[in-house]
């Protein structure tokens, strides 16, 4: 199991020299992936829960690149909907090759509706946009020249290379808890990256997954889960907590229950706001990166891939 870790882009005290320190910081420590949010536009809705300012996930990416050498690179989410396909695939085939092979694309659909107002796109059609979208990032990584009609994308004879350095394209993680982004990733998924969900309830999904996988022929998506890393001394009453909250051993117990479900990647976020506590937001870094040394240390084999 690889171990990643989702890093903060937005807020007051958020600069790229912090980030720096965070992702290198996890490839030091020998975590295997970082990952970061999307928002294109900061309605009131969305400043609330993601103030100011915040860093564009592609550019960062291509920054942190050229600042670490073996971890990977990754989006969680990119909301697809909001940047036309041929631009999104043009600039992740391009962020793959900055990267030496290194990005891993995460994607969904995106909740805001006052941000889709903002950007003028149908929050209604989202589901419709993103299947769409997806299927012509994935021919555009795979083949020179693309036409392509559809109700959102139409063109004829484009190029947007290069092509990404992974073959046969950068792994497409497809985000939501819904029926619908089960089936999304069935249809276009390399793997489905639910939120917050531990082993039981992952397996109670799996089904419909595997549905949609069988009905597009394809084989069933790994699942790469995204869940809380928020260590406690003393054990989190189990009715109320989420994975990945709690002492050591709750948390060892949560990754070895999802490791028997052959999940290729867990990802840890220090940040879910259920977790915040009484840390102060300058503090927050430094606190989090020493969340992620003491599960370096007593959790995971780092470096390595299995659990201790």
């Amino acid at each position: 199991m690889k171990i990643g870790v989702n890093i903060l882009n937005y807020g007051a005290d958020t600069t790229p020299e912090g980030m720096e320190t965070w992702v290198r910081g996890a490839e030091e420590l020998g975590y295997h992936l970082a990952m970061i949010s999307d928002h294109v536009t900061q309605p009131p809705e969305v400043a609330d829960a993601f103030p100011a300012p915040f860093y564009d996930p592609f550019t960062t990416l291509a920054w942190l690149a050229g600042r670490t050498t073996t971890i990977e690179l990754g989006t969680t989410v990119v909301v697809l909907p909001y940047r036309y396909p041929l631009q999104t695939a043009r600039v992740t085939a391009n962020l793959d090759r900055f990267s030496g092979g290194r990005l891993v694309f995460g994607v969904g659909i995106g909740w805001s509706r006052q941000e889709y107002e903002a950007l003028g796109i149908d929050f209604a059609a989202r589901g419709r946009i993103t299947d769409e979208y997806l299927t012509c990032i994935k021919e555009h990584w795979t083949q020179s020249v693309v036409s392509f009609r559809g109700e959102h994308a139409a063109y004829s004879g484009i190029t947007t290379g290069p092509a990404p350095v992974r073959r046969p394209h950068p792994p497409v993680w497809v985000g939501g808890l819904s029926d619908a982004a089960l089936r999304r990733a069935g249809r276009f998924g390399d793997a489905w990256h639910p939120y917050t969900l531990g082993a039981d309830a992952i397996r109670e999904r799996l089904p419909v997954l595997e549905a949609a996988a069988e009905a597009a022929g394809r084989p069933t998506p790994a699942v790469t889960p995204r869940i809380a890393l928020h260590l406690t001394e003393r054990p989190v009453d189990a009715a109320s907590r989420l994975p990945g909250h709690g002492t050591v051993d709750q948390v060892r117990a949560d990754l070895a229950a999802l490791a028997e479900l052959d999940v290729p990647y867990v990802v840890l976020d220090t940040f879910l706001s259920s977790y915040a506590g009484p840390v102060p937001p300058e503090e927050s870094p430094r606190h989090d990166l020493a969340q992620l040394e003491t599960a370096a240390e007593r959790i995971f084999d780092l470096p390595g891939e299995t659990l201790r």
